[in-house]
């Protein structure tokens, strides 16, 4: 059966194959470690989570590559302003390294919570230095980059079709370039994005910082998500993951600075975006302090699970707005679907004998398979699942049908 999944890049569904049949390159952008996760944050992990564990479901072998971002993302995504480990530093009354420390710690915490398969390589930006200098060099080389007395820049205008990646304007990936950026006379381009930021004028005292051959300074954003996934990798992959955010500037920038470096494209085969989580209308964020944290969630002594399950009524593409009242419906929906399953384990179900009870059995795995396989369509897939339970199949293939669709949902049954 086909795997069907919506390309950003392309803007439809595409039927997935790998790159080389014998293993899919997975990569999910990671966290920038200054601050709690939120559960927003928590709906996109656990969506990543059951893309990977659909691609073992369809007997793929997958390597799962993520990113800790503890250096080098400012305010905004477009090179504004602070580094945000700093701004956590000053938060926490931490040192940088022990904000990132921390903050690595418990987000991993929190996804274990959630039931998230960790990934197979988990690649901190402070330790890959080397591997982003040695990729601003090649595009020194290949002629994308230039050098500034503040910066070193990408230039966008080298790069061909870099205005319309995801279907974006040169416009639209202005929004939020710093003032600083603006008034640099040697700046070729209001678009251009830094790879490296030098160690003067508003970065004089940054706390981390290393020797390059531009300089003593620190990466961009940007340019860590491509050398570490190369290093793990390779120069392609098949799937790239992250949230809608970065659909204007991280992913472009990403995509046009890998290709710019090897000549490959694509750089990545597919694209997958995430829906924000919404509350009271609005983007659960850090900057708009409107979030929740899993602890707040375990703080209301709600199983997370039940968060998990909640996460899974709402497809990846479509916004989700999230209530304490969805959430208690979600744990009470939760708790009555583990009783039937306990039951089902107990072998206490009343079923009847159908004759033609392995064919039912096929057809409610194929239907399974069907939505999970429709671009990840997670609520027809439980819809499927509620069938199985009401159907008149014996109580013991009720139950490894439950079990079995459990490896994809992930809910503990």
């Amino acid at each position: 059966m086909d795997f069907l999944l919506y390309n950003s890049l392309t803007k439809k569904k595409e039927v997935f194959t790998p790159i080389s049949p014998k293993e899919v390159k997975l990569y999910t952008c990671g966290m920038t470690v200054y601050d709690y996760a939120h559960i927003g944050h928590g709906r996109k992990y656990v969506m990543d989570d059951i893309l990977k564990r659909t691609l073992i479901y369809n007997g793929y072998k997958v390597k799962h590559v993520q990113n800790v971002t503890d250096v080098g993302h400012l305010v905004s995504d477009a090179d504004t302003g602070q580094d945000k480990l700093e701004k956590g530093a000053q938060k926490q009354n931490k040192t940088v390294w022990e904000v990132a420390e921390f903050f690595t710690n418990n987000f991993y915490e929190s996804m274990d919570a959630l039931n998230i398969l960790r990934p197979d390589v988990i690649c901190r930006a402070t330790d890959h230095i080397k591997e982003q200098i040695e990729l601003i060099e090649k595009l020194f080389k290949n002629g994308y980059a230039y050098d500034t007395y503040e910066a070193v820049y990408f230039d966008t205008s080298k790069f061909e079709g870099y205005g319309s990646l995801f279907g974006q304007q040169i416009s639209e990936k202005r929004i939020g370039v710093r003032e600083r950026v603006k008034t640099d006379k040697n700046k070729r381009n209001p678009s251009d994005f830094a790879l490296w930021f030098k160690r003067v004028n508003h970065f004089k005292d940054h706390v981390m910082h290393w020797d390059s051959p531009w300089g003593d300074g620190f990466p961009g954003w940007h340019i860590e998500c491509s050398s570490m996934s190369m290093k793990y990798l390779g120069e392609q992959i098949d799937i790239h993951t992250g949230g809608e955010d970065h659909l204007s500037i991280h992913h472009p920038n990403e995509i046009a600075q890998s290709e710019g470096a090897t000549g490959k494209i694509p750089f990545s085969k597919f694209w997958v975006h995430h829906a924000f989580l919404i509350v009271n209308g609005t983007k659960m964020s850090k900057s708009l302090g409107n979030y929740f944290t899993l602890q707040d969630v375990i703080d209301k002594e709600y199983d997370p699970m039940a968060l998990r399950y909640l996460y899974l009524n709402t497809h990846y593409k479509k916004p989700m707005n999230f209530t304490w009242e969805s959430l208690d419906a979600s744990a009470k929906g939760l708790m009555r679907l583990k009783q039937q399953v306990e039951i089902l384990k107990n072998g206490k179900g009343r079923t009847i004998l159908s004759e033609d009870k392995e064919n039912k059995i096929e057809e409610f795995r194929t239907k399974f398979m069907g939505a999970i396989n429709d671009d990840l369509n997670t609520s027809k897939a439980l819809a499927t699942l509620f069938e199985v339970l009401k159907s008149n199949i014996p109580s013991e293939d009720k139950y490894d049908s439950v079990k079995s669709f459990d490896e994809v949902l992930g809910l503990n049954l």
